[in-house]
């Protein structure tokens, strides 16, 4: 057995229960707050508690480059990858913004981009390879690089809950991950580029169908291979920086901490990681839907109702970042509004 196949922890039904007869008390007609309602008793069963808590929200962006971009299929140099690393340990990126705003611990990871050795201050670098392959000629990554990725993940979850992390979000950057998150979609979904495959950083026409055609032209190499086996599809398609987001939510579920999945490469990291063991799904929040073309499908195929569709598109954590303030309301709602006892209000319909 390998260690993704490892039984999951179970949310509590009797807590969400619970939960739910606690919201039936709130002064305010049964079911008005809808999905306030719902984000609430949901994460009240996955903490184990009927008053859930954001107490401390963990971040962690993770970064690799890409071989595919020898294709010229993103709208920005490769370069950019290791500059937005120094830009999220310094404050300055959106998701920097973010993790201030809501007091949550941002960790940021390389795992694997292009250039010499360096020492960023509140950047851990590993760099298990330096970028995947291009995959649309050969493997991303060998095995046991795939294999590191995920651990790097792993690790991250393990140091969160060790902490005392209320809630998990795992972001990304890296320069040409939405053609490889394309790629892992259409391998897992069995589906073509047209289908899945969107403008990223923002591509023009060309460079879109540039794009399809070499995603076609790796599900062609690739497919045989690869066949119903998550595992290698990440190994054949996928970035370091995904498999590592992989790991991540299948750590957090066998340990029992909640995740907020981001947008289209979040979620095609996360649909791996269902593939992988199913019972990783019970431990998902979805942040938002984004404007990115395929990521409707993959919340399809996840059954996953987003909390936010702000047409964001922008990756690193930001949608599931931004639907923490939701999540912290919907928390504040169910634990601080009175009952109708409490108001001394009539709660019952005439």
């Amino acid at each position: 057995m390998q260690w993704w196949q490892v039984a999951c922890q179970m949310p509590n039904q009797e807590i969400y229960a619970q939960a739910v007869a606690h919201q039936l008390q709130l002064t305010k007609p049964s079911g008005a707050l809808a999905d306030l309602e719902e984000i609430a008793v949901q994460l009240a069963s996955l903490q184990g508690q009927v008053k859930p808590q954001l107490t401390l929200p963990w971040i962690t962006i993770f970064a690799g480059d890409h071989g595919v971009m020898e294709e010229q299929i993103s709208a920005y140099p490769q370069a950019v990858t290791r500059q937005m690393l120094q830009n999220f340990a310094n404050g300055g990126a959106c998701i920097s913004v973010i993790a201030n705003t809501y007091q949550a611990k941002l960790q940021v990871i390389d795992c694997g981009t292009v250039g010499e050795p360096y020492e960023y201050v509140g950047v851990e670098r590993h760099c298990i390879l330096p970028g995947t392959y291009n995959f649309a000629k050969t493997q991303a990554m060998p095995i046991d690089a795939c294999q590191a990725a995920l651990q790097l993940g792993v690790k991250s979850v393990e140091q969160a809950k060790s902490q005392g992390a209320s809630i998990y979000v795992a972001g990304e950057m890296g320069i040409g991950n939405t053609c490889s998150a394309a790629a892992l979609a259409c391998l897992l979904l069995n589906e073509s580029a047209e289908k899945l495959t969107g403008v990223g950083t923002g591509i023009n026409a060309a460079q879109l169908q540039r794009k399809k055609n070499i995603i076609e032209q790796a599900l062609a190499l690739h497919r045989d291979q690869v066949k119903d086996n998550p595992f290698l599809a990440l190994c054949a398609v996928g970035g370091l920086e995904v498999a590592a987001m992989t790991g991540a939510y299948i750590r957090a579920a066998q340990l029992g901490l909640p995740v907020v999945v981001d947008g289209f490469i979040s979620s095609a990291a996360a649909l791996t990681a269902v593939r992988m063991n199913p019972e990783v799904r019970a431990w998902m929040l979805f942040g938002h839907q984004s404007a990115e073309y395929g990521h409707q499908r993959l919340l399809q195929e996840l059954q996953a109702k987003p909390i936010l569709n702000l047409n964001l598109r922008l990756g690193e954590g930001s949608g599931a970042g931004a639907a923490l303030g939701v999540i912290q309301l919907a928390c504040h709602l169910h634990n601080q509004m009175a009952t109708f006892a409490q108001a001394n209000v009539i709660g019952e319909k005439i």
